[in-house]
C-alpha cells in the first residue's frame, strides 16, 4: 500500500513471518518509486538524505509521531547542557576532524586551598626492578669467548676482598662487584654483618645494595701504590703524545 508520509511512489508492505523461530513475526518493508527495497529507517535515511526530515517518522507504522519529535529535542537539548556544543540539525554540515593534540600542552596547577597541610609533592619512587638474593649464582659455570671460541682471562679480585656468603666463590663475587660498580651510585663497603652471622642467616642479615664481598678496609699504604700507578701511566701517555707530535712535524 503506498505510504503518504513518504514522497510519492512510495509504498509500505507487510509481511508476517511463518517459519523459524520468528513465526508470527510482523515485518515492515518500503519501496521506491525505483523499486528498491529499504528493510530499516536508517536505511531510508540514507537514502532519502535532507529531501526528508525522518526525525518524527515511525517506521513500523508509516505515521508521523510526536512522541519522537519530542524525545529527539530533549536528548539534543540535555547533549547540549553537558557538553555545551550546539547541534546542529542540518544534515549537509561539513565534518570538522577533532583529533586529540599529541604535542605536549602546558598546565597550570591551581590549588583552591593556599594553607594545605601537604608541605611536599609526592616524590616518586625508585623505577629499579627488584632483584632475587644471590643472583650472581645464576651465571655461575659460565664464561665468555672470543670470535675463535677461546675463553677470556678472568679477572681476579684483589687480596683485600673476600666474597662472604653460602657457597659465594670468588666468580660471583667479582660479578656483583663489577654491578655495583655500574648499577648503583652510593659507595660501596662491601656487607658490614659478621660472616658467621650471614653463613647462617643470608636472607635476614644480607644487604642486598653491597656487593657479595666483605667490608673493605682500604689502607694508606693501598693509596700510595694506586697513586705510583696512575702516575706512571700518565707520564708514559705524556711521552706517548710527544713522540706522536714530534712524528707529525717530521712529516
Amino acid at each position: 500500500m503506498e505510504c503518504k508520509v513518504l514522497p510519492d511512489g512510495w509504498k509500505r508492505e507487510e509481511v508476517t513471518r511463518r517459519t523459524g523461530l520468528s513465526t508470527g513475526k510482523t515485518e515492515v518493508y518500503y519501496y521506491s518509486p525505483d523499486g528498491l527495497k529499504f528493510r530499516s529507517k536508517p536505511q531510508l535515511a540514507k537514502y532519502l538524505g535532507d529531501a526528508v526530515d525522518l526525525t518524527s517518522f515511525d517506521y513500523r507504522t508509516g505515521k508521523i509521531n510526536s512522541l519522537l519529535l519530542r524525545k529527539n529535542k530533549s536528548q539534543k537539548g540535555s547533549l547540549d547542557g553537558v557538553k555545551g556544543v550546539k547541534l546542529c540539525d542540518s544534515g549537509s554540515a561539513i565534518p570538522v576532524r577533532r583529533t586529540a593534540s599529541i604535542f605536549k600542552q602546558p598546565v597550570t596547577i591551581i590549588k583552591t586551598q593556599p594553607d594545605s597541610k601537604i608541605k611536599n609533592d609526592l616524590k616518586h619512587s625508585s623505577s629499579d626492578k627488584p632483584k632475587q638474593v644471590f643472583w650472581e649464582k645464576r651465571l655461575e659455570g659460565l664464561r665468555a669467548t672470543n670470535i675463535d671460541q677461546e675463553f677470556y682471562e678472568s679477572f681476579d679480585l684483589p687480596k683485600s676482598m673476600k666474597p662472604v656468603g653460602p657457597n659465594v666463590g670468588p666468580e660471583t663475587a667479582l660479578r656483583s662487584v663489577a654491578t655495583a660498580l655500574h648499577l648503583h651510585i652510593k659507595p660501596i663497603t662491601g656487607q658490614t654483618a659478621g660472616r658467621t652471622v650471614l653463613e647462617k642467616n643470608p636472607g635476614a642479615y644480607l644487604d642486598t645494595k653491597q656487593p657479595l664481598i666483605g667490608a673493605v678496609i682500604i689502607t694508606d699504604d693501598e693509596i700510595k701504590r694506586q697513586e705510583e700507578r696512575v702516575n706512571n701511566i700518565r707520564r708514559k701517555v705524556a711521552i706517548a703524545v710527544t713522540d706522536y707530535e714530534n712524528s707529525l712535524h717530521q712529516i
